[in-house]
Parts: structure tokens; sequence; C-alpha cells
């Protein structure tokens, strides 16, 4: 059944709602567009200003994927773009979520999970967020609860830097740190690079730099790839495209002590109820930016 429905001054039309998108679930492109709707306080600040990447999935979970970038020439001229020049040349006009009735209207278009730039559109090429992808190579969660916490040990001690947690509601999580912004993507990454082979190298049981799955012998990968220009993460509280519908969910670091917390603890059925009882963890972020200078110069020193 359609419907259209005003979000906002804009009306937007929903279509094919009884859609199934999660079949072992029994979740729906409806169910889908509810939980965005919900969540839409929580996650549109994440979202905003931020170039976006769609990653659609027009028949569900199980069926064929594609990856969208452009903004394409049917989707209404109310919903804001930011046309950014490519390396290779040529450009790209990405879309930017900064409303509910454009988080519907993608949503709609059957875009699951957001994923956004590191950057805003104001300033692209300058990012205000780091990442480190723990991506594992074993099903191993106490491990990489473990990971999580010497990393964030060694951001503190070493270099001072204030680090947020993320269950990517896939199989890891994410550390950021939200920066100031004042370095490229080529030298926030290098960075990155740099303190990722100091932790593999203080901790080589554990952490490895290689991107290569056949070389990384059971160890935890730190990917920093996402720190480039043009890459892009999960967006919190997104919904991933695995059954069951987990949610990419912010914690506090003290709550990796509970031995229910896995990857996909937080699922579009319990993440209400985990807010209505407990405040997003990354609310305030942005009024922590940090200064990456000090952080740079010793690594280069080193």
């Amino acid at each position: 059944m359609d419907q259209e429905r005003k979000f906002g001054k804009r009306n937007v039309k929903l279509s094919n709602l009884e859609k199934v998108f999660f079949p072992e679930a029994g979740l729906t492109k409806g169910d889908l567009l509810d939980y965005y709707e919900k969540i839409s306080e929580v996650i549109l600040p994440y979202l905003k200003d931020r170039p976006l990447t769609m990653i659609r999935f027009p028949n569900g979970i199980n069926d064929k994927q594609f990856y969208q970038k452009d903004t394409p020439d049917y989707f209404p001229d109310w919903i804001p773009t930011k046309t950014i020049k490519k390396k290779e040349g040529g450009e790209t006009h990405y879309v930017i979520c900064n409303d509910l009735a454009t988080l519907m209207y993608l949503t709609n278009q059957a875009c699951i999970t957001p994923h956004i730039w590191l950057s805003r559109k104001d300033q692209a090429d300058l990012p205000d967020r780091l990442i480190f992808d723990l991506d594992p190579s074993e099903d191993d969660f106490q491990k990489l609860k473990l990971a999580a916490r010497k990393i964030r040990k060694y951001l503190k001690q070493e270099f001072e830097l204030k680090s947020f947690i993320m269950t990517t509601g896939s199989r890891g999580f994410h550390i950021s740190i939200p920066i100031k912004r004042q370095y490229d993507f080529d030298e926030v990454r290098s960075f990155a690079q740099a303190a990722s082979k100091e932790l593999e190298a203080e901790f080589p049981e554990m952490f490895t730099t290689a991107s290569r799955k056949a070389k990384r012998d059971g160890k935890i990968y730190l990917d920093v790839a996402r720190n480039g220009f043009g890459q892009t993460a999960v967006t919190p509280y997104s919904v991933r495209p695995i059954e069951g519908a987990p949610v990419a969910t912010p914690l506090d670091w003290d709550e990796l002590s509970k031995k229910d917390l896995s990857a996909q603890r937080y699922t579009i059925k319990n993440i209400f109820r985990r807010l209505g009882s407990k405040d997003d963890p990354w609310k305030n972020m942005d009024a922590e930016v940090q200064d990456l200078s000090a952080a740079i110069k010793k690594l280069q020193k080193d």
C-alpha cells in the first residue's frame, strides 16, 4: 500500500510499505520507515551537513544492493546536495540529509544504511572525526573488547586524546576521536596509520595493520582507511543490512564490561528501550573536539 505523508513542510510519497526487507524477522520497508521516523531526532545531528553515500536494497537485504553517491535526477529539488570535485576529474553531487523529510525520502528509496563523510559540507577536505575501525578476524568478542580498551588507554596516555566507542551493528567497533578541522584527510590518515603501527608493535599478538585477510593470522585489523578523502563510515543509530536489523550504537566505555554486549546487541526492536533509560553517550561529542597538533608532532618525532 502506498501513501503520501507530510514531514515538516514536505510531502513524501511512501511506497511498497509491505515489502519484506528482513525475511527471517519479517521486517518490512514500512517497519524501517517507522524506525527512522522515530529515531530521527537522535540520528539527524549525526547526518547534518555531511555528504552521504546511499547503500540501497530495493528488494531487501537478500537481494541485489548498490552504492549510490551521485544524487539521481529524479530526486526532488528540495533535497539539498553538495557538489564535490573528484580527484580523477568530474564531480559528484552528494545528498545532504538535514531533516526528517529527506531521511524519509532516502529510506523510501531503500537506503537501509546511510554512510557519512568524516567532514562537513562547508569544509569537505577537513575532517572533524578520526576513526579506528576494529575488524576482528575471529569470533571472539571478549578479545575485541580488550583491544578497544587498549586503544583507548594508548590514545589517552600517549596523546591526551579522548575517544568514543560505538558498536558497528555488524562485527566490530568504531573508536572515534572528534578533532578540530585543521588538517586534511591525508594528514589525519597518516597520523592514524602511524598510531596503528605503534599499537601493532606494542601488542603484536593482538593487532595487525595487514589489509589482506590472509595475512592477519587471527588478529584484529586496525582499519584506518575510512579517514581518507571521499571515504565514509556508518552513521550512528543507522540500521545494518543484517538479519534482525541490528543498529550501530554509541556506548559509554564502562559498558564494555557487560557480558551480553555484542556488535549486534542493539536492534530496531530494543534500541528505544535503551534510549528510554539512557541518554545517547555521543550526544555532546561535538563539544569535545580536540587539537591533533601535539599528537602529530609526537608521532613524527618518534
